[in-house]
């Protein structure tokens, strides 16, 4: 019997279309799917974490006077998550705060728990008395392949409108870690963009971030975010200097990255996850590493298999953590 064989361009297709819709294969399928275990956590302890959910709202074409955004928080006990009131996320000023932004396909249960991984493993580097907030925002598969990938790509623009927000509640003298994944670092970008230019806003406040007196550590991991995002004339250019450390994790095998082109038809750039950039992007003063972790992670595109190695972690959690102790 003759095997009839696809032709090569439709199979190179069909590889593209998988790995766009894989932008991904990072959520509860990536976890149900790949290879990669989650290691033992590194503390026994119950980390202090919290998920503040845009599910169900609609997007802001700008910055919100106000946003009615889900809470919970992961009880002390650890037994379960609660709903929690809003005040309670920004009760304690003196306590720094990460903030992780996930990417793709997440469902909300999914966003949790990698959240819940990420504080017990930087509890280890130091950030044992450090409040994660779990930034949850819609990214469930709607449709297909290309079509899911663009839609997602789009609404993470919108999404930094809501998480600028978020931050500009924050009292500008609480040291803040935004740790963004994926498509997570478009929205980190973005939120930054909107806190460079924000104005005192009343009874509906919001904290510029210009001559924020405590430290802004960013990490950023396998971003699917165009390769110009911070050259000095690129989109986010004036948001490095709001930036006091800038971690950055690329993947030059990762099959989804590779296709990040398609998802932006007018720009056609390779994605910052890919191809990475140059030292001199980042003020002279301002500490920044990078490091392919394609030996480590191969050609997957998926958090947990950054959550599975040691060697990573320790980078993502001291990029981090780094001066972000409590004051005593």
């Amino acid at each position: 019997m003759d095997v009839v064989r696809p032709h090569p361009r439709m199979r190179s297709r069909a590889v593209a279309l998988a790995a766009i819709a894989g932008l991904a294969f990072t959520g509860a399928a990536a976890v149900a799917a790949g290879p990669a275990p989650v290691a033992p956590p590194c503390t026994a302890a119950v980390p202090d974490v919290w998920a503040v959910s845009t599910r169900g709202l609609p997007g802001h074409c700008r910055l919100p006077e106000r946003l009615n955004p889900g809470v919970e928080r992961l009880r002390p006990d650890g037994a379960c998550w609660e709903r929690a009131e809003r005040a309670g996320l920004f009760d304690d000023p003196r306590r720094p705060v990460m903030v992780f932004i996930h990417g793709n396909r997440y469902e909300h249960a999914s966003a949790r728990q990698q959240g819940l991984e990420l504080a017990r493993r930087s509890a280890a580097c130091g950030g044992a008395a450090v409040r994660t907030i779990v930034y949850s925002w819609p990214s469930e598969q709607q449709g297909i392949l290309l079509k899911d990938g663009r839609a997602k790509y789009e609404r993470a623009f919108v999404e930094g409108h809501s998480l600028a927000w978020l931050l500009g509640q924050l009292d500008p003298e609480q040291p803040v870690a935004i740790v963004g994944y994926s498509f997570g670092a478009i929205i980190a970008l973005e939120a930054f963009q909107d806190l460079a230019v924000a104005e005192h806003r009343g009874a509906g406040v919001v904290h510029s971030w210009r001559d924020r007196p405590a430290p802004v550590n960013v990490v950023l991991i396998a971003p699917a975010i165009r390769c110009d995002a911070l050259a000095p004339r690129g989109p986010y250019g004036d948001v490095v200097e709001h930036i006091d450390r800038l971690t950055l994790l690329t993947n030059s095998t990762d099959d989804a990255l590779r296709f990040f082109p398609l998802l932006d038809r007018s720009r056609r750039a390779e994605a910052l996850g890919y191809v990475g950039m140059p030292r001199f992007w980042m003020p002279a003063g301002v500490p920044f590493s990078s490091v392919d972790a394609a030996n480590i992670v191969g050609r997957t595109h998926g958090f947990p298999h950054y959550l599975s190695s040691p060697t990573l972690m320790h980078r993502i959690c001291s990029g981090a953590m780094a001066g972000l102790a409590p004051t005593p």
